[in-house]
């Protein structure tokens, strides 16, 4: 028997995904009697769930609007790449020393099911491989504060990344620079592994042009106003 406990968890990660893959969009209000009728539950691990979200960044509680989907301007939304870029960048640096043999297995097994993704021309897939292969590296730094902090601003960055991968060329081009990733780990370079990293993250010129101009896609209209007399 679920706990309420583990109800909440159970719905945060579900409410979590559902706003990674744009069902819930950035500025979306997250009405808790709604979601409780739309998942069978009561009012409280919704609650509980929301309250959880929110110690994330993910969503956010604002006065008169009750809990919204988090929305993050161009601004904030590139210095939170860069942030993002030297955290893969330290990973991937100790990941390329750290590793072990089963590690490099478990990496080029994500990779190669990007591989796969990309062939089918299946983003959505891709995106979830593409967190796997990410994770591994992660994973491969056996630094447990920095894996922590890596994967709390790649939670809050999954919209955007996924969008990302919408672009004209885009999986092609992340698969080609996830090779170059895989060939520096394994040969132990941990330099070249941030390095590479550090690119591949990073939102800038042309790329920055396409995430900017996709925003769009993922932004609610705002809420009309009443005014009541």
């Amino acid at each position: 028997m679920l706990t309420t406990k583990n109800r909440s968890e159970s719905l945060r990660e579900t409410i979590e995904e559902m706003i990674a893959v744009g069902e819930f969009r950035p500025g979306q209000h997250l009405d808790e009697t709604d979601l409780a009728i739309q998942f069978g539950v009561s009012r409280t691990p919704v609650r509980e769930a929301l309250i959880q979200l929110a110690s994330m960044g993910i969503v956010v509680t604002r006065p008169r609007r009750g809990t919204v989907v988090a929305e993050i301007g161009p601004r904030q939304l590139v210095e939170m790449f860069e942030v993002m870029a030297e955290l893969e960048a330290m990973c991937g640096r100790l990941a390329a020393r750290r590793m072990s043999g089963a590690e490099h297995a478990s990496l080029l097994a994500a990779h190669q099911a990007c591989m796969e993704a990309r062939d089918a021309h299946d983003p959505d897939t891709y995106f979830y491989m593409n967190e796997a292969f990410h994770g591994a590296i992660y994973e491969g730094s056996h630094n447990a504060f920095l894996t922590a902090q890596a994967q709390s601003l790649q939670r809050r960055l999954r919209p955007y990344r996924r969008l990302q991968l919408r672009v004209r060329d885009r999986l092609n081009a992340s698969y080609q620079e996830h090779d170059s990733v895989v060939q520096a780990i394994i040969a132990g370079n941990g330099e070249l592994t941030a390095d590479l990293l550090r690119q591949h993250v990073t939102v800038q010129g042309q790329r920055f042009a396409d995430l900017i101009a996709s925003l769009q896609l993922l932004t609610v209209k705002p809420e009309p106003q009443y005014k009541y007399s």
